[in-house]
């Protein structure tokens, strides 16, 4: 998914890094992605309080709606998509030559690396239903200059929790418990299902920082005296230093549980760019609109193409919490 809003003020320099456990209850902004798309998005990630948790420095929701996507080839640097649908169908295709629909129940994921561009079409030319997370995880100084790669996985593995209550272990690693897919720092992305009555405890790894994103339902999440109502969309920071969440389902709940490892630097985002400095997104910036080799071009695409919109007037600054 390509970005169409980049507002400056999102890059900001504040202290701290986390140091324990939070109950950060965050609204997801709604964000109007214009064109012919028309399309509604729900971004849960970067907050101007929290730009990142673990690797996780983006959040997309778009869906549920009844719509046409035409996501024409845009590039992306230094980052991972990982896309998770909920409902609908997707023609994903890439300058390394992957041409694959992305549906239910399939992971997706695409490494940048130094650069690389894709499309995104719904199935079809009439509106459809479509549903899904689109996640960005940035990559650590070893791997983001390196070649780009795509990786779809159609099995992945289950945790039990109890009383009926499961994770898919979408990426990374929950309770010992490994996906297939390949990541390039120590993290976890978890779709986890409670059933209406039950109330299960999660467990997580307290050296890592986590977050629960609410899907669907109406969970209420246990982090101290008095609980917090999870809402669609909602993102609740948890911090550090915990080894286990607990969530009461009253209804039939799902939520998505993300985290890992505090980033090893901090990072400059800007439109679908993931780097370190402001000379870097401006270099990239550039080649894209220079039409460059670095990125390649999609296959059975013509000249179609989405421009990189302008720079802002002021140097973009890497983004740190105010946590």
């Amino acid at each position: 998914m390509t970005r169409l809003d980049t507002d400056p003020t999102e890059s900001v320099d504040s202290p701290p890094s986390c140091d324990g456990p939070r109950s950060l209850l965050l609204t997801a902004r709604e964000v109007p992605l214009g064109g012919v798309r028309g399309m509604q998005v729900h971004r849960a990630l970067p907050q101007r309080e929290l730009p990142m948790v673990g690797a996780w420095c983006f959040l997309d929701r778009f869906g549920p709606q009844v719509t046409t996507m035409r996501v024409e080839p845009h590039p992306h640097i230094g980052l991972q998509t990982v896309t998770w649908p909920f409902a609908g169908e997707t023609r994903h295709r890439d300058t390394i030559g992957s041409d694959v629909v992305i549906k239910r129940g399939q992971l997706n994921i695409m490494t940048s690396g130094a650069g690389i561009a894709h499309s995104e079409y719904s199935i079809g030319d009439e509106p459809t239903v479509t549903d899904a997370l689109q996640l960005w995880v940035a990559l650590p100084e070893s791997r983001r200059h390196g070649e780009p790669d795509f990786e779809r996985h159609t099995d992945l593995p289950i945790v039990e929790l109890g009383e009926g209550a499961a994770a898919v272990v979408v990426v990374g690693e929950l309770a010992g418990i490994h996906s297939p897919a390949t990541m390039y720092t120590p993290i976890v992305g978890a779709e986890v299902y409670i059933p209406a009555g039950a109330r299960i405890r999660i467990p997580l790894n307290p050296a890592w920082e986590h977050a629960i994103v609410g899907v669907d339902g109406s969970p209420l999440v246990h982090t101290g005296d008095e609980p917090v109502a999870l809402g669609d969309h909602d993102l609740l920071y948890l911090g550090l230093d915990r080894d286990v969440i607990e969530i009461a389902a009253p209804t039939d709940v799902t939520v998505f549980v993300l985290g890992g490892e505090p980033f090893e630097s901090d990072i400059v985002m800007w439109w679908n760019f993931v780097g370190r400095s402001h000379d870097e997104i401006v270099s990239a910036r550039e080649e894209w609109e220079a039409d460059s080799p670095r990125f390649g071009h999609v296959a059975t695409h013509g000249d179609e193409r989405i421009p990189a919109p302008p720079l802002p007037t002021v140097r973009l600054t890497k983004r740190r919490r105010r946590l």
